[in-house]
């Protein structure tokens, strides 16, 4: 299984990638990546050995993720806004045969070989001496990528996907979605992130290019710059896009705005409705290579949308969500190997909760271990969230729980407010309708200053938990 020779086979002269420097074809494509795979093999990197990358996105990196693939050696790469130790210990896990990244990102790292993306990219001076051709006829379950979760309340766990979870799960976003030749997705997400790595292999099977933005160019430049047709955003960027009557316009322009990642406010979705954005909401996980379900046409409702092809979903005991398929991952890296996490019945439980219509629509209502008991009641955060949410001025919401002596627990929240929002008492009055006393919050924070996992745009919902267990 060689995608970028099929790839290269079948959309030869389109363009693959785009930067400002101009655009590569997926033919071009085909003889770059195999001509690095000859200089990483002779760096000793081979089918299943790991690679650790702490880079930014770039035409660069993706060059190298894509290489890694084609040769059937595994990717990592690691979040390279994580303080020094933090990449240090994820290293140490890993225990990858070589690291790259620019001496910046790099130094004071320790791996078994640490090289400047550079020397594996410059055209080399001379022949490489190979010992024998290089194959890339990959099987399908060859694994290819270890890519960290981003995990709102806990340490990130290492997951590791073969070439098939991810060519499925790009199989089923581009029949949901069509991304193909004279279509451009721009590459939004970072590469570390499942969100961001998944729109390569959507590249390379559908067809449709990739835009590689500069390393300090904002998305609103972006988006002024090249030719986009898709655009892959978690809430708070489109928020911020809609607040500019440029963005709103180019946005509405586009074939598809695809949004997940966390949850979305219904006011989002209705001031995207009014600006005529074509947003499919989405839910995915790391663990499925990215998107579980979307909907099937621009959404004007507060549903997640179907299952996609090649997945399967299902709710257990306690509301849980259950997934399986040919995109769920092989497992979690351990110190044993890679430990599948599946029941008896080929069932991942993702610890997220939900419901299915009738129609068979997903509604994600939260997470299990977000829960609390409060007076012997189970609350569950985004519950609050959903109805603070609700308030018109209210633009984001974190719910967590504080100790309370006759209770044992008691809700707080922090929020983000527009101008038109009302004041505290009257919000809390307004969701105590809805909610009744028990679940509505003893204490409104407000803020604009979020504490945020590095790199992504989620809340720390653990940094908040700690903060509410000391506050009276």
């Amino acid at each position: 299984m060689d995608l970028i020779a099929t790839a290269s086979h079948t959309f030869t002269t389109s363009p693959a990638l785009v930067s400002k420097d101009g655009s590569i074809s997926f033919a071009a494509l085909d003889r770059e990546t195999a001509e690095i795979c000859q200089r990483l093999a002779q760096h000793g990197i081979g089918k299943g050995a790991r690679v650790a990358l702490v880079m930014e996105n770039s035409i660069p990196m993706l060059m190298l993720l894509l290489s890694l693939m084609r040769m059937g050696a595994v990717a990592a790469p690691l979040n390279y806004r994580f303080p020094a130790s933090k990449v240090q210990r994820l290293l140490d896990r890993l225990e990858p045969a070589l690291l790259i990244g620019p001496d910046i990102l790099t130094s004071g790292l320790e791996a078994a070989e640490v090289l400047r993306p550079e020397i594996l990219l410059e055209t080399a001076d001379g022949p490489w001496h190979i010992s024998e051709p290089l194959r890339f006829d990959n099987s399908p379950a060859t694994p290819v990528s270890i890519i960290h979760t981003s995990s709102s309340s806990g340490q990130p766990k290492a997951a590791v996907h073969s070439l098939a979870n991810h060519y499925y799960n790009a199989l089923g976003s581009n029949e949901n979605i069509a991304f193909g030749p004279g279509d451009c997705w721009l590459l939004s997400l970072p590469l570390f992130h499942i969100g961001g790595y998944a729109i390569i292999v959507r590249a390379l099977t559908g067809g449709g290019a990739l835009a590689v933005p500069d390393r300090l160019m904002g998305l609103d430049e972006a988006l002024g710059i090249y030719p986009v047709t898709h655009l892959s955003l978690v809430p708070t960027q489109l928020y911020r896009l809609l607040s500019n009557p440029e963005n709103r316009e180019k946005l509405s322009e586009m074939k598809a705005v695809l949004l997940g990642g966390s949850a979305v406010e219904p006011s989002l979705l209705e001031e995207a409705c009014r600006c005529r954005v074509p947003v499919y909401l989405s839910y995915g996980s790391t663990e499925m290579g990215s998107q579980i379900t979307t909907t099937s046409s621009p959404a004007t409702s507060m549903t997640a949308g179907k299952p996609l092809a090649w997945r399967e979903v299902a709710i257990g005991t306690d509301n849980e969500i259950l997934v399986k398929g040919p995109c769920l991952f092989l497992g979690y890296l351990s110190q044993e190997g890679t430990e599948r996490k599946t029941d008896a019945e080929g069932w991942f439980h993702t610890g997220d909760t939900g419901a299915i219509s009738p129609s068979g629509e997903l509604r994600v209502t939260g997470r299990k271990d977000n829960m609390f008991i409060s007076g012997g009641e189970n609350i569950h955060p985004e519950e609050i969230e959903r109805a603070l949410l609700s308030v018109n001025g209210i633009v984001r919401a974190m719910v967590v729980a504080t100790p309370d002596s006759e209770y044992g627990m008691r809700p707080v929240a922090w929020i983000e407010t527009r101008e038109e929002a009302p004041g505290d008492q009257e919000i809390l009055e307004t969701i105590r309708e809805s909610l009744g006393r028990l679940k509505t919050p003893i204490m409104l924070n407000r803020t604009t200053a979020w504490k945020l996992l590095s790199g992504t745009e989620k809340i720390d919902r653990q940094w908040y938990r700690e903060k509410g267990s000391r506050q009276k």
